[in-house]
């Protein structure tokens, strides 16, 4: 049960086999860790199964969190085509499992990220982990093992950061016909057919 004036952040660093997860609880000013983790996909050999497992997950860190917000990492731009398409689609599922709970969704790019924990936006993933435990105080037997995790935080606290500011422009949506409206160049209910549909 949330007390009134609190805020859960769900931060997701999209992985094609191993996805991060970080919540943030925020009361007035400060934030605090609740939980961070992975989503470990490297068993799955079927890039399908991976999805759904993607989609499962997230809905129950969804479901268990009750997250307010959901701060999601944006893929970055690849010389790797394919490498790109499958961590568009580990994104896509985790942010069609945040419309279907109704969590309004945030987008911020890697170098944001960066920069807002940093004041540096080519930091190294090292440096934002070392700047989240520092200002989570976070223990050292509770890094974990993978940074997917501590970038997954970090994309939570750089939205807890953005709260207070004037509105940014990173993408965020309310629901499923908010992100249709707000992507109608991008739907097939927003562009004309050509002539061989």
């Amino acid at each position: 049960m949330k007390n009134k004036g609190e805020k859960i952040i769900l931060g997701i660093d999209p992985g094609t086999n191993i996805m991060g997860y970080g919540v943030l609880r925020v009361v007035d000013t400060k934030a605090q860790m609740i939980t961070m983790g992975v989503i470990d996909l490297r068993k799955f050999g079927d890039g399908y199964l991976k999805l759904g497992h993607i989609f499962e997950r997230v809905t129950g860190i969804i479901d268990s969190f009750l997250p307010d917000e959901l701060a999601i990492e944006a893929p970055f731009f690849g010389k790797n085509v394919q490498s790109m398409l499958k961590l568009g689609r580990a994104q896509g599922v985790a942010i069609a499992a945040a419309i279907r709970h109704s969590v309004p969704i945030h987008e911020y790019a890697p170098m944001k990220i960066k920069m807002a924990l940093t004041g540096n936006g080519t930091a190294s993933k090292e440096q934002v982990a070392g700047m989240l435990q520092r200002l989570l105080k976070i223990k050292d037997d509770d890094m974990g093992q993978f940074m997917d995790a501590t970038d997954a935080l970090a994309a939570a606290y750089c939205h807890f950061l953005q709260m207070g500011r004037p509105e940014t422009d990173a993408p965020h949506y309310k629901g499923w016909k908010d992100f249709v409206t707000k992507n109608k160049e991008r739907s097939s209910e927003g562009r004309k057919p050509t002539k061989t549909e």
